[in-house]
């Protein structure tokens, strides 16, 4: 792929080997999202084993979880200042080290430490990573590229469950701990197929001994996030957006089992419900992703990711008083559709909005905003319900939530940002006739904008030469430590 000169106005690849990203993408989502939850069937063992309640070994896939979202900085921070392919393989080695060690734990907190701590710390290293990644090698293609990705969570939790609890009855919890810690090595393979894309090297950089004005790069090597993408009003109305959709958004999944049995479901149909939800998740993202990547719509998709919040709050305000099995199913068929297309657009959204250079560091404060919903949320709900014995209300209150998230996105983005909601990048619309994009938009951006966004990879941060350009004029600060990875991933970046 990198055998052919640089080509004026070139962007992401959208294909080639990023077909095989893509592919790592899908199981890196599905560990991410699928592997805090089939742990859980270890629970009953462990309780046995550890003379523990439900609650203190349902703290694994919490601390689990937390990790994976609140360490969303420190991934980026990461990523800058080592590139993807770096922290990525070490993710996936202190995945299945967690896992390896929490095989031989003794104690709940040794535990904690190991299947909480490491192993969703380096699913957080594997997960973020991986989708800046897939944004460096698609453009016109990326919302299906994003919807497909996606659709390795529903796939992963209907197969890792099952297979936790084949290993749990054959070998024992420690086993199944031992033997999922191999399984998270998959992580590093992943990791080592995220050779940056192809482009043209970057402008010479001065020699360090005899350029004396480099305030701005020092500048630059500090910010390793840019928290300046908080002064954006549309990111800020993204973020707001995603906590009041986190508040509720995964509420109904988590009881729906309970649920069930509660108005008299037999526990094998009941159970059977959340398959349900899986199957038609598994349709729905990459569907909406191929929807959302139409010329007509892509320049809307902030509007589709508020009908998608809008129709699965709705979904929880209707189907609150379902109490026959039927309604049940209905209810899990448009809870997945739903459900399906807010996984699909949610991290399109992100992109679109901030652009490909503070994606890194908008992606790591977002998910650090999402870990205070996550654990505001649910475990409330749960609170509530022993309180009150009552699942509709909890049912009322989640589809507000994320009902409000959406009408709020919708509102906002139409009355306050309208010349903003439109997907950035050279392929807004989905055509192929984007170079003149490309060079209208470099030709409006005053050239100092290349060193003042130091919180982004380094690769987003190197100024292509503009046609005419007599020499290294941009001048170019690079941070540290991404070495010759950066250098060949350069040429493909659009802001």
């Amino acid at each position: 792929m990198g055998a052919g000169g640089p080509r004026r106005g070139a962007g992401p690849p959208d294909g080639g080997w990023g077909w095989v990203v893509l592919g790592a993408c899908f199981v890196i989502t599905g560990f991410a999202y699928g592997f805090p939850k089939a742990v859980s069937v270890f629970f009953r063992e462990l309780k046995q084993d550890f003379g523990a309640g439900y609650s203190d070994t349902a703290w694994v896939s919490s601390i689990m979880l937390a990790m994976l979202y609140g360490t969303g900085p420190l991934s980026s921070i990461l990523v800058t200042r080592f590139g993807c392919r770096r922290v990525m393989l070490a993710g996936g080695l202190l995945a299945s080290a967690g896992m390896i060690l929490a095989s031989f734990a003794s104690r709940l907190l040794e535990l904690y430490l190991t299947a909480g701590v490491l192993t969703g710390l380096g699913l957080a290293l594997n997960f973020q990573p991986s989708l800046i990644m897939l944004g460096l090698y698609f453009e016109r293609r990326r919302p299906l590229a994003n919807g497909l990705a996606a659709a390795g969570s529903p796939v992963f939790l209907s197969t890792l469950s099952p297979l936790g609890q084949l290993l749990g009855e054959r070998f024992g919890w420690r086993g199944g701990f031992l033997l999922f810690g191999g399984l998270l090595l998959h992580c590093c393979a992943c990791g080592a197929v995220m050779r940056p894309p192809p482009g043209p090297p970057p402008p010479p950089r001065p020699d360090p001994a005899e350029d004396h004005r480099a305030p701005s790069g020092g500048r630059a090597r500090r910010r390793l996030l840019d928290v300046a993408v908080c002064t954006d009003r549309a990111f800020v109305v993204y973020v707001v957006t995603k906590f009041l959709m986190a508040l509720g958004l995964f509420v109904p999944a988590i009881l729906l089992v309970n649920y069930a049995k509660d108005a008299g479901v037999p526990d094998a149909e009941a159970a059977f419900l959340l398959s349900i939800v899986g199957f038609v998740d598994i349709v729905a993202r990459p569907a909406c992703g191929a929807l959302a990547g139409l010329a007509r719509l892509r320049p809307h998709v902030p509007y589709l990711f508020s009908l998608a919040l809008l129709a699965n709050g709705l979904t929880d305000l209707i189907s609150a008083r379902a109490r026959t099995y039927g309604t049940l199913v209905a209810f899990c068929i448009a809870f997945g559709l739903s459900y399906g297309m807010v996984g699909a657009l949610q991290f399109e959204v992100l992109m679109a909005t901030v652009g490909a250079p503070r994606f890194p560091s908008a992606l790591g404060l977002v998910l650090l905003v999402e870990a205070v919903a996550v654990l505001i949320g649910p475990p409330s709900a749960g609170r509530l319900v022993d309180a009150l014995k009552n699942y509709e209300i909890i049912f009322y209150l989640a589809g507000s939530e994320v009902a409000l998230a959406g009408v709020f996105m919708a509102v906002v983005t139409y009355c306050c940002l309208r010349g903003k909601d439109a997907p950035s990048g050279p392929a807004a619309a989905g055509g192929t006739s984007d170079t003149e994009d490309v060079e209208a938009e470099r030709d409006s951006e005053p050239m100092p904008a290349s060193t003042e966004e130091p919180g982004s990879l380094e690769t987003l941060e190197v100024l292509r030469p503009r046609a005419g350009s007599p020499g290294p004029e941009p001048e170019v600060e690079a941070v540290p430590g991404l070495g010759h990875e950066s250098r060949h991933q350069a040429g493909g970046q659009q802001a």
